[in-house]
């Protein structure tokens, strides 16, 4: 918790005590259902709620927004994106029942009111549209674009970025990249430029707008 503290200074009560929890209530559900790297379990602040913050860095969604998670997994990064956007609503979605089971639980537990939760494919989602997809090392970027593109709508509910797709993503991305066709749009931070972490070395945020 310390680490997301040196990077955030401005939560309130309510916020600080729902990052708190997670950390019990994350080591309690991976016992029973393994959404969390067991390596990674004790670096759930650094690895998983910090790094789904990166996203909030750079883009300050504003009241209102509609933003669904794709393949959220245990819940990263929409579980600490609600927290700290708590006027905007988050769909967290994934194919895996028991993922969304454990996003549910967390999400109830530490109370909060912005999140629902799809079981299924992103594609199987029908009649809705989001202002912004995020996702979390899910799939190819061409692919995740192709699944997306038509649930976002034009317009832009961030201070900073139009609407569109934001992703957390690691390693050599050029080639994923070049064969998304989507190169000529793409912008593209490095993660450890915005928090100086060393588990952060070839991370990045990639953001792709809707046209």
């Amino acid at each position: 918790m310390e680490i997301i503290l040196k990077y955030f200074a401005d939560f309130d009560s309510t916020q600080i005590a729902q990052l708190e929890q997670l950390e019990g209530l994350y080591k309690t559900w991976n016992e029973q259902i393994n959404v969390i790297s067991r390596k990674d379990i004790d670096s759930l602040y650094e690895k998983h709620v910090l790094h789904s913050l990166a996203i909030a860095v750079l883009c300050n969604f504003k009241p209102g927004a509609q933003i669904i998670d794709i393949g959220t997994g245990g819940g990263f990064p929409g579980i600490p994106l609600a927290i700290f956007f708590p006027e905007v609503e988050f769909l967290l979605a994934d194919s895996i029942g028991k993922k969304i089971k454990v996003v549910n639980e967390v999400s109830s537990a530490i109370g909060l009111k912005n999140v629902t939760t799809f079981h299924g494919r992103v594609e199987e989602i029908k009649n809705r549209t989001f202002d912004f997809a995020v996702s979390r090392a899910v799939a190819p970027l061409g692919d995740l674009w192709k699944w997306i593109n038509m649930m976002i709508r034009r317009g832009q509910k961030s201070e900073e970025l139009r609407n569109g797709l934001i992703c957390l993503k690691g390693g050599d991305l050029q080639k994923e990249i070049n064969d998304s066709g989507l190169n000529k749009i793409i912008q593209a931070w490095s993660v450890d430029n915005i928090f100086p972490e060393p588990s952060f070395v070839e991370k990045y945020v990639i953001y792709v707008p809707k046209l």
